[in-house]
C-alpha cells in the first residue's frame, strides 16, 4: 500500500493544525504505522485522543496527493462533533448520514467526486453497502479509518452486524486500514484484526492507567440504600448547588431507572436531568446541551449518553446499576477527569442488578457461544465488585493481561478509608444470593395471583413460609407459590422483588406505602364494578366545547407510540384539569395535577399545541 507521508510532515500537522506540540503516549507510533502505509490496529483508553491517529494522517495524505479519508463512525451526533471541530480547524471535512436531505447528501457526494473533501464520516450501515462501495471505486481514498472497531466482534460489548461487512471496503479501497476502540480484550482485537482483514497489522496499545480517577464499589443492599449513597456521593462533589464547578454523570441499566432516580435527585433539590433512548431527538439534545452548558450540573442515564462526549470536569460518574460488562464499565467510567484533575467512579452493586442484566440479556438475540459470551461478562465484573485487589490493575490486566499493573494507591481497595464510608453504613457484602430465572418467575406469578398490591418484605415471608400473622391480609397464605422459596433468606428475596421493578416486570402501587403490582394490571375495588369514576363519565360526556376527547385520543396514541398503558401517560383527572384551566405555557402545566416534570418534558409542548389549536376553532 501507499506511504502517505513521513512522522515529520505528521507532526507539523499536529503542530499547525491541531495546535498540539507533540504527540501524547501512542498516537506516535500509530501514526507513524498510518502514515508508512501500514495497517494499524489501536486500542487507547477513553480520553488520550484516538481520533487524531487517523485525523492528522487524512491531513497529510491530502496535502500530498489529495487523497480522502473515509472514517466509519457509529453515532451520527459524534460525526457532527468531529466534523464542526475539523472545519474550525480548516480541514475539509463532512458526513453523510441519515438526517441530511436529499439535495445535502448530493452537494456531500459532489465534493467527494470532485476530491475537495480531505475527511468523510459514514456510518457503518451506509460503509457497508454495495452502492456506497461503488462510488468509492470512483475517488482516491488515501485511509479508511474505523472508530468503535470493538464493534465489529460479536464478543465485543456493542456488537453491531453491519460492521462486520466493513473488510469488504478493501475490495475497492487499495489504502491502509486504521481501527481503533478504546475497549477490547485481546480476543476483540484479534477479531477485529481478522474481520476487517488488516495485513499484518502494527498493534498500538496504551497505558490503560487512570492515575487521578479513584475505582470505588459500594454494596448497595436496597433501593433506598443506593440513593443515600448516590445523593452523598454528589454531595461531597458539591453538585446540590446550581452554580458551580464539576459535573456528574450518572448511569443506569434501564429507562425506567433513569426517570426514576431523576425524579428522587430533582425533588431533593439537586439540579439534574435525564436521557436515554426512549426520549425525543429534541428532548435528548436539550438534556445534553444543559449539561454541557451547565445549566444541570447532574444527568442521569443510560449507556445511550456519552460516546464522543469531551467533557474535561466531570467530577463524578455513578454507575447506579451494575452494567453488563468490565469493557462499558471502563469505557463509561473514562469519561471523568479528562482535565487530569481527581474524580470519582464508584459502582454499586446489588443482587437486584445481576437480575436486571441477566433480564436485559435474556431479551437479546445471538448464538449459544454469545449468550456464554454474556454470561461470562456477566460473572467477571460480579467478580471485580468483591475482588480484594486493586481496583486499577484488575481493569489494566483485562485490557493487557500480558503486562505488569502498578497498584493506584487510590481505590477504595489499595486505601480503604475514604471521606465518604462514614456517610452512609454499607452493609456487608456477600449476604445476598441472586436467584435464578426460575425462582423470579414464581415470584412474578405470585404477585399475579394476588388480589391486591402487598409490600415486597411480606410477599418475601409468603414465599419464603412465614406464618406472620401480617400475612392473613391479601392472600398471601393461600397463594399456590406459598413456600416455594424457603431455601433463599429474605434479604435475596427482596432484592430479587427489587430487580423485577427494576426491569419492569413488577410495578409499584400507592405512593405513601408503596406496594408490588403487574404492570397495567387494574387495581379493582368492590365499588368499581357498581358505578363509574365520575371521571370517567366526564370524559365521556364531555360537550361540544371539550378539549376532553381530543387529550384521550392524544394519550392513547402516545400510550400506543410509547407501549405504555394509556394512563401512563397522564390519567383522566390531568385530562379535566387541562380541559377547564386550558394552560398555555410550560409554568401553566406545571400546576396541573398530575403532569410532573418527566411528563411534561416529555408531552408539554404538544399538549399546548393541542390547547391553542382547539382554542382557534372555537372562535
Amino acid at each position: 500500500m501507499p506511504r502517505l507521508g513521513t512522522i515529520k510532515e505528521a507532526t507539523d500537522v499536529l503542530r499547525e493544525t491541531f495546535g498540539h506540540a507533540k504527540f501524547r503516549g501512542g498516537q506516535r507510533e500509530a501514526v507513524a504505522g498510518v502514515v508508512a502505509g501500514r495497517d494499524v490496529a489501536v486500542l487507547l483508553p477513553t480520553g488520550r485522543g484516538k481520533s487524531l491517529c487517523y485525523q492528522v494522517p487524512a491531513v497529510v495524505a491530502a496535502r500530498r496527493s489529495g487523497g480522502t479519508t473515509i472514517v466509519v463512525s457509529p453515532l451520527i451526533a459524534l460525526m457532527q462533533d468531529q466534523v464542526a471541530h475539523l472545519n474550525q480547524r480548516g480541514v475539509v471535512a463532512a458526513a453523510l448520514h441519515s438526517h441530511l436531505s436529499r439535495e445535502q447528501s448530493a452537494q456531500v457526494v459532489d465534493q467527494l467526486l470532485g476530491q475537495t473533501l480531505q475527511l468523510l464520516y459514514v456510518s457503518p450501515e451506509r460503509a457497508a453497502t454495495a452502492g456506497f462501495r461503488r462510488l468509492l471505486g470512483r475517488v482516491n481514498v488515501a485511509l479508511v479509518a474505523v472508530d468503535e472497531a470493538h464493534c465489529v466482534s460479536q464478543w465485543g460489548h456493542d456488537f453491531r452486524p453491519d460492521y462486520m461487512r466493513l473488510g469488504e471496503l478493501r475490495t475497492v479501497c487499495n489504502a491502509p486500514v486504521i481501527a481503533l476502540t478504546a475497549t477490547a480484550t485481546p480476543r476483540v482485537l484479534a477479531e477485529v484484526a481478522e474481520r476487517l482483514e488488516l495485513v499484518q497489522p502494527t498493534v498500538v496499545r496504551g497505558d490503560f492507567r487512570r492515575p487521578n480517577l479513584r475505582f470505588v464499589v459500594r454494596h448497595a443492599a436496597s433501593a433506598v440504600h443506593r440513593m443515600l449513597l448516590l445523593r452523598a456521593e454528589l454531595d461531597a462533589a458539591d453538585l446540590r448547588a446550581k452554580r458551580g464547578q464539576g459535573r456528574a454523570i450518572v448511569y443506569c441499566s434501564t429507562r425506567k431507572t433513569v426517570e426514576t432516580v431523576a425524579k428522587a435527585l430533582r425533588a431533593a433539590g439537586y439540579p439534574v436531568g435525564y436521557y436515554h433512548a426512549g426520549r425525543t431527538a429534541l428532548a435528548r439534545d436539550r438534556a445534553q446541551r444543559s449539561l454541557t452548558a451547565s445549566r444541570t450540573r447532574i444527568l442521569v442515564a443510560t449507556n445511550a449518553f456519552g460516546m464522543g462526549i469531551d467533557m474535561p470536569d466531570v467530577r463524578v460518574i455513578v454507575h447506579y446499576q451494575t452494567p453488563g460488562s468490565l469493557e462499558a464499565y471502563y469505557q463509561e467510567a473514562g469519561r471523568a477527569g479528562r482535565d487530569g484533575e481527581p474524580s470519582r467512579c464508584v459502582m454499586f452493586f446489588g443482587a437486584g442488578c445481576m437480575v436486571t442484566q441477566r433480564r436485559l440479556a435474556s431479551g437479546s438475540s445471538g448464538s449459544l457461544a454469545q449468550q456464554r459470551h454474556r454470561a461470562e461478562s456477566l460473572a467477571t465484573i460480579e467478580r471485580y465488585a468483591f475482588a480484594e485487589r486493586c481496583r486499577q490493575v484488575l481493569l489494566c490486566e483485562h485490557f493487557a493481561p500480558d503486562d505488569t499493573h502498578p497498584l493506584c494507591h487510590d481505590c477504595d481497595i489499595c486505601e480503604p478509608k475514604d471521606a465518604l464510608d462514614g456517610a452512609v453504613q454499607q452493609p456487608a457484602a456477600r449476604t445476598i444470593t441472586t436467584l435464578p430465572e426460575q425462582a423470579l418467575d414464581t415470584i412474578v406469578a405470585a404477585v399475579d395471583r394476588l388480589s391486591r398490591p402487598v409490600g415486597k418484605r411480606n410477599l418475601a415471608r409468603a414465599l419464603r413460609g412465614s406464618q406472620a400473622k401480617s400475612l392473613s391480609r391479601g392472600g398471601l397464605l393461600t397463594l399456590p407459590q406459598y413456600g416455594e422459596l424457603k431455601e433463599y433468606d429474605e434479604e435475596s428475596v427482596v432484592a430479587a422483588v427489587d430487580g423485577l421493578l427494576a426491569d419492569s416486570r413488577l410495578a409499584r402501587a400507592g405512593r405513601k406505602y408503596p406496594t408490588v403490582w403487574i404492570p397495567g394490571k387494574p387495581v379493582r375495588s368492590p365499588r368499581a364494578t357498581r358505578e363509574p369514576k365520575p371521571d370517567r363519565q366526564r370524559v365521556r360526556t364531555s360537550g361540544v366545547g371539550s378539549i376532553a376527547p381530543e387529550l384521550d385520543r392524544f394519550r392513547k396514541r402516545m400510550a400506543g407510540k410509547l407501549r405504555w398503558k394509556a394512563y401512563m401517560v397522564f390519567q383522566r383527572k390531568a385530562i379535566l384539569a387541562i380541559d377547564r384551566e386550558r394552560p398555555q405555557t410550560l409554568d401553566d402545566l406545571a400546576k396541573i395535577p398530575g403532569l410532573g416534570p418527566a411528563k411534561i418534558d416529555r408531552f408539554g409542548e404538544e399538549i399546548l399545541a393541542l390547547v391553542r389549536r382547539h382554542s382557534q376553532l372555537e372562535f
